[in-house]
């Protein structure tokens, strides 16, 4: 298992090209058996960071389970990868074989909320996304 906040992933990826560490991460993030990505969506994807993200998720595809969290849902997430093409690509990737929970509810960082309400689910209105291999993948 790999957890990875986006914003930090991406920057660490960019620091990595630089200093010859892009190899060995990119290693770590395509052979997890599970990749959690966590706040996508916060800023639109650099040309480089639609790059890497394409490399990443053709790499996991059908051979490791990818979750994603997110404050925006899935169709508004065409808009922060930027470009259609690596758009519909990514997505395709992604969402193919996907199970999605939509959770909705209080904030669990709202103080108020969390001593009123231990069961929250979640941020409003947030989206997960769960992809898995599909059944006989290669590992």
């Amino acid at each position: 298992m790999h957890y990875a906040r986006v914003p930090r992933l991406f920057a660490d990826l960019e620091l990595a090209h630089g200093d010859g560490r892009f190899a060995r991460l990119f290693r770590t993030l395509t052979k997890a058996d599970l990749l959690i990505l966590d706040d996508w969506g916060p800023d639109r994807l650099s040309a480089n960071q639609r790059r890497d993200l394409m490399e990443i998720v053709e790499d996991r595809y059908g051979a490791g389970s990818t979750l994603i969290t997110s404050q925006l849902p899935v169709d508004a997430w065409h808009e922060v990868i930027g470009d259609p093409t690596f758009a519909d690509a990514i997505l395709d990737r992604l969402v193919h074989n996907a199970h999605r929970l939509a959770l909705d509810g209080p904030s669990m960082r709202d103080p108020k909320t969390a001593k009123s309400d231990t069961t929250a689910p979640g941020a409003n209105a947030a989206d997960t996304t769960l992809t898995k291999p599909a059944t006989g993948a290669k590992k």
